[in-house]
């Protein structure tokens, strides 16, 4: 099993470099870039933008052309590669070039931004003037919540459901419960808090819970048993859409393995020899179906804090990673863009290793590397 170890440990490497190349090289061929984000802003006489350029070029703006603005504004004879950059200095445009790294190529900017990476230097935003591990690591303990909770929730609710449902194989109860499996995974996360906003944060029926932020603007002057309550208050909603959207699968999973278990000869003779149907089902069928679903928890949590948690941060204006994630694309603020690219992928990566460890603990006649073989 350390062999095992080693080698996915050592897959982590060019796994990652193969990911960061394809996201580099897609955004890269994206319209509207950091450059043309600042000449917008510029063409829009933001006072700000043009004293960061000068910031940056110690005092120098628009090549000496005259001041403020009228640097910004000056004509240029030819034509520029930038939407939007008619009538501005060239001079101006290679300051801001340079600002951003964009004065060398492609490829030398990609691999200085890797061999920054490897040291875990994500350098700092464009558009926040901070750096950028700061952001990621205040932005953090709000995804982190929202997805503990939403997993933790999800396996409580899915285990016992999945195991009531194979039990009861076929029933009303199946049946029943199936059709809520069945909107739960047709429906994504998104729909159900929009919907959840309509019913009860104030839409059109009811206003019982916070539409936005994680807690209330009073919070720091509350004791801390409500600093507690107000909290989870505001949890509510969105991990309800959360857990609606991603218990389906899981629940179905849950089934199918106990079902498998179920009709397999050492339940069969478990039975025969006397023993009670509680027994069985949950002293001898629980471990070996439960192996897949328990094993999975770290992979489950990455896939809700990856895929689930953007559009629901966004939605309920909670300040975690998916939010930063949405505004850097936005803004097209590269550093954050990638440094969340790369984070998430290398702890998916080690999760998925966590993974695999965690089959051979909860049953060690189970060796990857003997299937490797």
């Amino acid at each position: 099993m350390f062999a095992y170890i080693l080698r996915r440990l050592a897959l982590i490497i060019p796994t990652l470099f193969g990911i960061m190349v394809i996201n580099f090289v897609v955004i890269q061929a994206a319209p509207g870039g950091p450059v043309e984000q600042m000449i917008a802003q510029i063409q829009g006489l933001d006072v700000g933008a043009t004293a960061r350029i000068a910031g940056s070029n110690g005092g120098e703006v628009g090549g000496g052309s005259g001041g403020g603005g009228s640097k910004a504004t000056a004509q240029s004879g030819g034509q520029s590669k930038y939407r939007g950059a008619q009538g501005l200095d060239p001079e101006f445009i290679k300051q801001i070039e340079k600002m951003y790294g964009f004065d060398k190529p492609a490829h030398e900017r990609f691999w200085m931004m890797m061999k920054n990476y490897a040291t875990f230097d994500f350098g700092e935003s464009y558009f926040r003037d901070r750096k950028v591990v700061d952001l990621v690591l205040d932005k953090m303990p709000v995804s982190i919540s929202l997805g503990l909770w939403t997993t933790i929730l999800v396996y409580l609710i899915s285990i016992p459901l999945g195991i009531l449902k194979a039990v009861k194989d076929g029933s009303r109860f199946d049946i029943a419960t199936s059709s809520v499996v069945i909107v739960g995974n047709a429906i994504p996360s998104f729909l159900f808090a929009i919907l959840l906003i309509i019913l009860f944060a104030g839409g059109r029926y009811f206003d019982w819970f916070p539409l936005r932020g994680l807690t209330s603007d009073n919070w720091s002057e509350l004791t801390t048993f409500s600093k507690i309550t107000d909290y989870l208050w505001h949890m509510v909603l969105p991990v309800g859409a959360l857990v609606i959207g991603g218990f389906a699968s899981l629940t179905m999973l849950t089934k199918n393995s106990y079902l498998e278990e179920i009709n397999k000869q050492y339940v069969m003779t478990a039975r025969a020899k006397g023993l009670t149907e509680g027994r069985v089902m949950y002293g001898h069928v629980f471990r070996n179906a439960m192996l897949i679903v328990i094993a999975g928890f770290p992979s489950a949590f990455i896939g809700i804090l990856f895929t689930g948690s953007l559009l629901i941060e966004v939605i309920f204006s909670l300040d975690g990673l998916g939010l930063l994630g949405f505004e850097a694309a936005i803004k097209r603020d590269y550093p954050v863009m990638f440094a969340t690219v790369y984070f998430f992928t290398l702890l998916g990566l080690v999760m998925s290793l966590i993974g695999d460890i965690m089959y051979h603990v909860i049953d060690p006649r189970i060796d990857f590397a003997k299937m490797e073989r």
